[in-house]
């Protein structure tokens, strides 16, 4: 299931970089480039059509990132819920747990 999200959300994000590199920062975008648009379509259909699918990409990429976050496997048994647990210090080779550290000379 989470590697179906992930892949939706590549193919999201390459078609939403795509809608945004065809607009023209100006308004024009798409449009300027058809000189026969305006006749078909027209301009403002254009324009209205990519701004509507940049936000409809935009809301479906968020949604989901949120539901690959709420799907997403920790890999922790259920137990260990507890994030710190004590767990002894490991000791260097040739020492004895428990045993004071001769102090050092001077």
């Amino acid at each position: 299931m989470q590697v179906f999200l992930i892949v939706l959300i590549i193919i999201v994000c390459i078609l939403l970089s795509l809608i945004v590199l065809i607009q023209n920062p100006k308004g024009g975008g798409l449009d300027s480039s058809f000189s026969s648009a305006n006749q078909i379509g027209g301009v403002k259909r254009t324009a209205d059509f990519l701004e509507k699918s940049t936000w409809t990409l935009a809301i479906v990429l968020f949604v989901l990132c949120l539901s690959t976050a709420a799907f997403h496997d920790t890999g922790l048994p259920a137990e260990s819920t507890v994030p710190f647990q004590e767990q002894p210090m490991p000791q260097p080779a040739g020492v004895e747990p428990g045993a004071d550290a001769e102090p050092a000379e001077e």
